[in-house]
């Protein structure tokens, strides 16, 4: 199968995705996230949770920061 055979079918659902302002890219980190909620639940202070999961994920601690906020922000109201 070729890419754009997928980009194709899947046109309509990748479409919605982008106006509720989900990067294709965030999918990378779902578990990221996981684990954040996970350690948070646990009492973690933020600080040390952002700089263990940069590590892990080798990404800038900005980037976690930066995921942490998006994921936790409401869709776009017009893609609901």
């Amino acid at each position: 199968m070729k890419i754009i055979e997928i980009l194709k079918f899947n046109r309509e659902l990748l479409k919605r995705l982008q106006t509720a302002g989900i990067r294709l890219d965030d999918t990378r980190y779902i578990d990221l996230y996981g684990e954040y909620k996970d350690m948070l639940d646990r009492g973690e202070k933020v600080s040390y949770i952002v700089a263990l999961l940069a590590d892990k994920y080798e990404v800038s601690e900005r980037k976690v920061y930066g995921l942490i906020k998006r994921f936790q922000s409401d869709c776009k109201p017009v893609a609901v």
